[in-house]
């Protein structure tokens, strides 16, 4: 798998791996293993292959790190011993991510078919900045510090800038954020609001990626962090405290099935990563779970490769009202692949006007507003369940990653005002509301 490389922005972190990120031992490669220190790289010099941060994790008996787990903040600081960040960081200025609600959702089990407590929505949208992103900035900001970085910057569909420019206000960073021109109006203000700059590039989301992976390599990028780019290692773990979320708020019980939507493809390997660590440490019992990947029609690398047999991800040209999962080369794409057909999961997609009856389905059942990315990924369970490919009997989690304040556009043509009445009760009568 070919990934391009960049030079490092601190030489003197990168070459030593004396930086304090807690329990972060190096860097590894997904391809070939090769072992690197600590450093703002993200790609194998030996393969090119993609680099992961390894870990000296915790030993010992599993019920004390469960108890100091538990014990701790309610936000994703309480995993720091499973993180790379020091020990010290819910004392340093951040926005505290994490701890979300896992939502038992009775009411639309019962739409579509699931047994009553089986179906559970983990509503992200309560973070900070109302998405998922929240948290993998919030890991990318503190390898930001460790080596001396001064601008936060990255490449984004909408959600990622939001994070990206908040995280940095709440730090003391500058910020510098890119994005597709054409966003969602929603997303720019929101992005924009936070005092950085905000830069629209004429393109898509693979154009805007390849010119900040230009920018790392030029001397105008100099001191630069780009979360999901050179610091995309650290950035890509905060997924993982998802899974860790989800099976404490399961009672330290692994689920049965996950559906988790995919753009780069990151969230789902990284929630895959989280559960596999909580086995091999012993915090949950080791049992088969399934994850299924939600796209939509309209930018479906991956669920095409999956349903022809594929191992290669063809790249396409994003045509869909999901923007955040609007990624036509997703660079995770062959791993979730893997993973789903290893765990006996599925790739799915829907259509606009499928995510769009989700969102709305959602909303009416248990007073969750979704955003378009939210949408796909209910949608994909529904038609998953509905074909029997999802179980409606067994434990079943939807992980929705943001709120749907910012995909109004999506909503808003069919939905609206159901009476314009006088301020009289006869006018009330007259429209049938009585």
């Amino acid at each position: 798998m070919a990934v391009q490389t960049v030079a490092t922005t601190n030489e003197s972190a990168d070459s030593t791996g004396s930086v304090d990120l807690g329990p972060a031992s190096g860097l590894s490669c997904r391809e070939c293993g090769e072992r690197f220190d600590l450093g703002p790289i993200f790609a194998c010099e030996v393969c090119f292959g993609p680099l992961e941060v390894a870990y000296d994790v915790p030993s010992g008996d599993p019920e004390a790190l469960r108890k100091r787990i538990e014990s701790g903040p309610e936000n994703i600081w309480r995993y720091a011993p499973l993180l790379p960040v020091p020990a010290d960081v819910a004392d340093k200025p951040n926005l505290n991510p994490g701890w979300t609600k896992l939502v038992k959702a009775d009411n639309l089990a019962r739409e579509l078919g699931v047994e009553a407590g089986k179906l559970f929505v983990k509503d992200d949208s309560g973070n900070p900045t109302h998405s998922f992103k929240d948290r993998v900035v919030a890991q990318a900001l503190e390898a930001a510090r460790a080596f001396g970085f001064t601008t936060l910057s990255c490449s984004s569909t909408g959600n990622l800038a939001g994070a990206v420019g908040a995280a940095a206000a709440r730090a003391g960073f500058r910020s510098c954020v890119f994005i597709p021109h054409d966003l969602e109006q929603g997303k720019v203000v929101m992005a924009a609001v936070y005092g950085g700059e905000l830069v629209g590039i004429e393109g898509n989301y693979d154009d805007v990626n390849r010119f900040c992976s230009e920018l790392i390599g030029d001397p105008a990028g100099e001191g630069w962090g780009f979360v999901n780019v050179n610091l995309r290692p650290y950035y890509a773990e905060g997924s993982k405290t998802l899974a860790y979320e989800i099976c404490e708020q399961l009672g330290w019980r692994l689920p049965d099935q996950i559906v988790i939507p995919i753009a780069s493809g990151s969230q789902l390997t990284k929630i895959d990563k989280g559960l596999q660590e909580l086995i091999k440490l012993g915090l949950v019992e080791d049992k088969p779970y399934k994850i299924f990947g939600a796209q939509a029609e309209g930018c479906s690398p991956v669920s095409v490769a999956f349903k022809a047999g594929h191992d290669v991800v063809r790249p396409q040209k994003p045509d869909t009202i999901a923007k955040s999962l609007a990624i036509g080369n997703p660079a995770d794409g062959p791993y979730v692949l893997d993973i789903c057909r290893r765990t006996g999961g599925a790739v799915e997609d829907v259509t606009d006007g499928q995510i769009v009856d989700a969102i709305k389905l959602l909303a009416r059942t248990e007073g969750i507003f979704t955003e378009t990315a939210g949408g796909t990924t209910l949608g994909v369970a529904k038609k998953l369940i509905e074909a029997g490919v999802i179980d409606p009997s067994l434990t079943t989690v939807v992980v929705n990653t943001g709120d749907g304040l910012k995909t109004l556009d999506a909503v808003a043509p069919t939905t609206g005002m159901t009476a314009v009445i006088r301020p009289n009760l006869d006018s009330f009568r007259e429209a049938g509301l009585a």
